[in-house]
């Protein structure tokens, strides 16, 4: 069989750009390994070409986007999705524009944390904790199967999904109350998430558990403000991401922005070094890439400036930093990111060795993109 040009070209291309390590002491390739870091929103269903998004991912090699059809800020739909046409024809423009393979992500995790509604004329989707009562693992792999299809037809590639929170306060306002948790039992969420996962990877689209060290006992949400689970963090809660490790199976890690002072004493999840790098990464053994919450929730805009924010996540152990930018809104925000970063390694309180970490996780992981 004749492999077309382009196909040809593209590999190419990929063996040049993403997949080889940039000398630590290049400027141009530190900047170029910055850029793979940062995940952003954007608002826009349709894109001009100097669009503020198509310039991020051109001049500063943006590593994802992530989609979102209500805009919270604004209180309206349509902020990147209409219909399926119209948000095939996006997420086209988005990868095209891209030097390396973007990371496309959306919150498909089915039922009320559902982007693509039926109301936009995708397929109906299930709660976590709908299919959990359901104890079927088919149905489970089948559920998320129709939902990769749908993603990969979309040209979407990383679903931030399944949950593997423990639903041990069935009242969480962020995680029980609104059924993104399959199980009170931790080997069942990890079976499930597994048969999950398993249905997204059968449409070649990446999978990200969440919420790292676990949300499902919290009597609050980070969106608004701490959520300290001190007093109700049980040591379950660690089970999915012990068993996700040991496979290999899933993709990505996402943290929480809960506070535990068990933990420690003074930083959340997400900016703790102590929970990312010495309990993910040093007691659990995770050498994959780890991305954050959204950092502009107000667990973490509320109480950090933009600079102490990104400096802790990098510095604790995170690879990807995420700005949905549709709790507030910043159009400048990877501007501001890159700028700050850069000014961090320039003090030498950021290694440019600790940055080239985080690259080689995120590559990676983006070979599989391309396979």
């Amino acid at each position: 069989m004749k492999i077309p040009l382009k196909i040809i070209l593209l590999i190419m291309f990929l063996n040049l750009t993403v997949f080889i390590r940039p000398a630590v002491g290049a400027q141009d390739d530190i900047d170029l390994v910055i850029g793979q870091m940062l995940m952003v929103g954007f608002r826009g269903c349709d894109l001009s070409s100097d669009a503020m998004i198509l310039r991020d991912i051109k001049e500063h090699n943006l590593g994802g986007v992530v989609l979102f059809d209500y805009d919270v800020k604004l209180k309206k739909k349509n902020r990147n999705i209409e219909n399926p046409q119209q948000l095939k024809a996006l997420a086209g423009k988005l990868s095209d524009n891209a030097k390396t393979p973007l990371f496309i992500a959306i919150d498909m995790e089915g039922g009320r944390v559902n982007r693509l509604k039926e109301a936009y004329g995708f397929p109906k989707t299930f709660s976590a904790q709908y299919l959990g009562d359901l104890n079927d693992i088919e149905r489970i792999t089948a559920e998320a199967s129709s939902i990769g299809k749908t993603l990969h037809e979309l040209g979407i590639n990383l679903n931030f999904a399944p949950v593997v929170d423990i639903n041990i306060n069935p009242d969480s306002p962020a995680i029980g109350k609104i059924e993104r948790s399959f199980s009170s039992d931790p080997q069942k969420v990890s079976e499930f998430a597994g048969a999950f996962i398993d249905g997204l990877h059968n449409n070649n689209i990446l999978s990200c558990i969440k919420h790292f060290p676990g949300h499902g006992s919290s009597y609050n949400d980070s969106h608004y403000g701490i959520t300290d689970v001190t007093d109700t963090w049980k040591n379950i809660e660690l089970i999915p991401y012990e068993n996700f490790i040991k496979s290999e199976k899933n993709d990505l890690i996402m943290t929480a922005h809960i506070f535990n002072k068990n933990f420690d004493a003074k930083y959340p999840a997400t900016l703790s070094k102590k929970v990312i790098t010495g309990i993910l990464r040093e007691k659990l053994g995770y050498n994959g890439v780890v991305i954050t919450d959204d950092m502009q929730m107000k667990a973490i805009k509320k109480y950090y400036g933009l600079r102490k924010a990104i400096y802790l996540a990098i510095d604790a152990g995170a690879d990807i930093i995420l700005f949905g930018n549709n709790l507030t809104y910043d159009p400048a925000i990877i501007k501001k990111a890159v700028k700050i970063i850069k000014q961090l390694v320039k003090e030498n309180r950021i290694s440019k060795e600790r940055l080239l970490e985080s690259y080689d996780r995120i590559t990676k992981l983006k070979k599989k993109l391309v396979q």
